[in-house]
């Protein structure tokens, strides 16, 4: 089976910076598609950040000019630069690896990270 594994969350101030990275290790060969999202305390899981296959990036509003998304397809890795951060930015941090042409039933295949949390103090 495919595995995710995230690293690089941590404990910073207001202002400071995080690397999250994302590795991605298994049998299946794919450009996958790959996300970032992210699990406040008692909030749901919402989307941050995304960089497909093809090289299109998304970000949502809140982190729009603060993060960065790469990707290293060599290593099968992705990251997550985050600049600037603040104390709602404090959540655990999912990588989720999408395999857009390998498909279980109707759903290209998914697999999700354990999370790591990023947490800003002011």
């Amino acid at each position: 089976p495919m595995k995710v594994v995230e690293s690089g969350g941590g404990s910073v101030q207001t202002g400071g910076s995080l690397r999250l990275s994302c590795a991605i290790s298994g049998a299946l060969y794919c450009t996958w598609n790959l996300s970032w999202y992210r699990q406040g305390p008692e909030k749901e899981r919402n989307f941050v950040s995304g960089l497909d296959a093809d090289g299109t990036t998304t970000y949502s509003d809140s982190v729009k000019g603060r993060f960065t998304i790469s990707r290293d397809n060599a290593k099968n890795t992705a990251a997550l630069e985050m600049n600037s951060l603040k104390p709602e930015d404090t959540a655990i941090y999912y990588c989720k690896a999408v395999c857009p042409n390998f498909l279980i039933g109707p759903e290209p295949y998914a697999v999700w990270g354990q999370g790591t949390q990023v947490t800003v103090s002011s």
